[in-house]
């Protein structure tokens, strides 16, 4: 009788754990955001959809201006700018959600995961158990996430996600022509995520950053399409890699594996620790 009554006890506990659960993280209370996300537009990856990635007309202080043009001109003649993504650094908020890799959602009662499919995109975490900011001085290349869901049109199913980023790291541009952002992480990023309303596959991301870079706050709306035939590859970015960072130089490994300038008159590196041939 006893070993029964016993058994009895641990199913009905295990059957209260499951329902607990399921309780705690009811599905149909939160929006379909599944399958596999990606930008709606052509063009380099920007901040901006609408404009240019060299015509973003961002609201620059003019000390930073000044960094942008700087930026555009070593390019120009054949360098990175200020952007280090060739060094697989990773490119952080808000950088990483302009679409430059394929990402998707997954949901549970305290925390929102954003999982990219490069590698120089750690996961974001947007968390959503009413906790408040940590105090630290830590920073994030993804920055710290704290969340909400919301119901706006009341039908008992969330519709929409508002998250606000802090405690960033950096360094950081804001995109691929090296536009600097504020070297003091002092940036916050506000975000309104939901589904286009005339189309389920389309998700809106209203964004607002302030940073210290800017004369003012900077906001934009990005779309992204839903890819419901999910096919995730391998993207690692150190391989292949060819740049080599000597100083304050990048070179470039050819294919005979010696290193090669990266622009016109670019001086060689310090080979103060190589014996000349023949010495």
């Amino acid at each position: 009788m006893f070993n029964q009554c016993a058994l009895g006890v641990l199913v009905l506990a295990a059957t209260l754990g499951v329902t607990s659960a399921a309780i705690a993280h009811d599905e149909s209370k939160y929006p379909d955001w599944s399958g596999q996300w990606f930008r709606t537009y052509g063009g380099n990856p920007r901040y901006d959809t609408t404009k240019p990635i060299r015509k973003q007309e961002a609201p620059l202080t003019p000390e930073y201006q000044k960094l942008l043009e700087a930026s555009i001109q070593d390019q120009n003649e054949g360098g990175h700018g200020f952007d280090r993504g060739y060094s697989c650094l990773p490119q952080g908020m808000p950088r990483m959600m302009s679409g430059v890799s394929r990402f998707e959602f997954l949901f549970s009662p305290k925390v929102v995961h954003m999982l990219f499919e490069r590698t120089e995109f750690p996961p974001r975490r947007i968390w959503v158990d009413g906790r408040d900011w940590p105090k630290t001085e830590e920073t994030w290349f993804t920055g710290y996430s704290i969340g909400k869901w919301l119901d706006t049109d009341n039908d008992g199913r969330y519709d929409t996600l508002e998250a606000e980023t802090r405690y960033l790291r950096g360094p950081r541009v804001w995109d691929q022509s090296g536009m600097p952002m504020s070297d003091k992480n002092d940036t916050v990023i506000k975000e309104r995520i939901s589904l286009d309303a005339k189309d389920s596959n389309t998700l809106r991301v209203e964004m607002t950053t302030t940073d210290g870079s800017l004369t003012r706050p900077w906001s934009v709306v990005k779309t992204f399409k839903r890819i419901t035939d999910v096919w995730w590859t391998e993207d690692n970015c150190p391989e292949g890699q060819a740049h080599v960072t000597i100083g304050k130089q990048v070179y470039f490994l050819s294919s005979d594996d010696t290193i090669m300038p990266m622009k016109k008159g670019q001086p060689p590196p310090d080979l103060k620790y190589f014996k000349a041939a023949g010495n």
